[in-house]
């Protein structure tokens, strides 16, 4: 019986093989939403002023809440010598039940972040060892773990922040790199899970490209991402609560006597105007990629309209509301389907173009 020589091209797959390109992507969109719901809590944990209730930064043993009272009695004294504590919260008073909960936001928000390193890095480490990953991705994948790592070090750096000195908040500037660094995570692992499910359907599908069009709406978005982290950083929300004037003025009145970098990155009312008014610009930006990839990728152009026009009715209300806790979780959490929507339509663009090139 004759046999039929095999091209190198199809030794080569079947060396790599058993590559379950599929089973990846999925595994990285559970890590992805886990990341959307790690955001919300965020906000939560912000809007209740839980960040700092927890002073210590213990990896490990830090996942057990404490058990007893007296252990909670320690607990309550560390929160207790915080500048937050002293120059705030020791004004009114704060009894041991309302201390519980502000530890709990905080105690569930690392906890969650423990189990998203436990789900991205235990399955990384079975389908690296099945020899499971297809060729090219197991440098993308470990950069995603490395950004999970970096993560949780800005994440206790944020909270150092607020913890000594006389700043009764953490930094704004160490609380938007945390939210802008779990956010582009999560665009990460939407873009490689969109790249897996192509090559599931065609294994010579190449991944997709980073267009010039795409980089210019996320820079777009990017700074929009940044101001409102300072905004929710300085509770800057409530420099106004009525909508489109701010305290009955277009223009708010700002105190540039601090000098025009300090006011820029630190006044309230000047932050709370920027993003309000550098939303309409990322509504365009986000409205021209949407229809750009309309009939590349319908559902992606349905995702991004969906995801701003939310947004910014959200933001509209956590305005209007005075900041009402769940409005404003609910615009956070939009905040990040809205990077996933955008990162499914900025890889749309580049398989586009990638066709087009090829």
């Amino acid at each position: 019986m004759a046999t039929t020589a095999q091209s190198p091209v199809s030794l080569d797959r079947q060396r790599e093989s058993p590559a379950r390109p599929l089973a990846l992507a999925r595994w990285l969109e559970l890590v992805a939403l886990m990341i959307v719901v790690i955001v919300a809590v965020g906000g939560i944990t912000r809007l209740t002023e839980s960040g700092l209730s927890i002073t210590q930064w213990q990896p490990v043993t830090g996942i057990l809440p404490p058990l007893d009272q007296a252990a909670w009695e320690v607990e309550f004294a560390e929160y207790r010598a915080t500048p937050e504590y002293r120059f705030e919260a020791s004004a009114g008073g704060m009894t041991l039940a309302e201390f519980k909960f502000i530890y709990f936001w905080e105690w569930f928000h690392r906890v969650i972040g423990r189990l998203i390193g436990l789900a991205y890095a235990l399955p990384l480490a079975w389908f690296w060892m099945k020899g499971a990953i297809p060729r090219g991705y197991k440098p993308r994948l470990f950069a995603l773990l490395g950004l999970g790592a970096l993560q949780g070090t800005i994440g206790w750096l944020m909270v150092r922040s607020g913890l000594s000195g006389q700043m009764t908040d953490v930094s704004h500037f160490w609380l938007s790199v945390h939210l802008l660094t779990a956010l582009f995570t999560l665009g990460g692992l939407v873009w490689t899970a969109l790249d897996l499910r192509r090559l599931a359907r065609d294994p010579a599908a190449r991944p997709a490209s980073l267009t010039a069009a795409s980089l210019a709406v996320a820079i777009v978005v990017f700074m929009q991402l940044l101001l409102g982290a300072w905004v929710a950083g300085l509770n800057a929300g409530h420099a106004a609560y009525d909508w489109p004037l701010m305290n009955g003025r277009l223009v708010p009145e700002i105190d540039w006597s601090g000098g025009f970098w300090w006011t820029l990155t630190h006044d309230p009312f000047l932050l709370h105007f920027l993003h309000r008014w550098w939303a309409w610009i990322a509504v365009a930006a986000l409205v021209w990629i949407a229809r750009r990839v309309r009939k590349a990728e319908r559902r992606a152009s349905i995702a991004v309209h969906s995801a701003f026009g939310t947004m910014v009715i959200l933001g509209i209300a956590t305005v209007m509301s005075g900041v009402s806790l769940w409005i404003a979780v609910a615009h956070q959490l939009t905040g990040a389907l809205l990077v996933a929507s955008l990162a499914w339509a900025m890889h749309a663009d580049g398989v586009r173009q990638r066709a087009t090139a090829d």
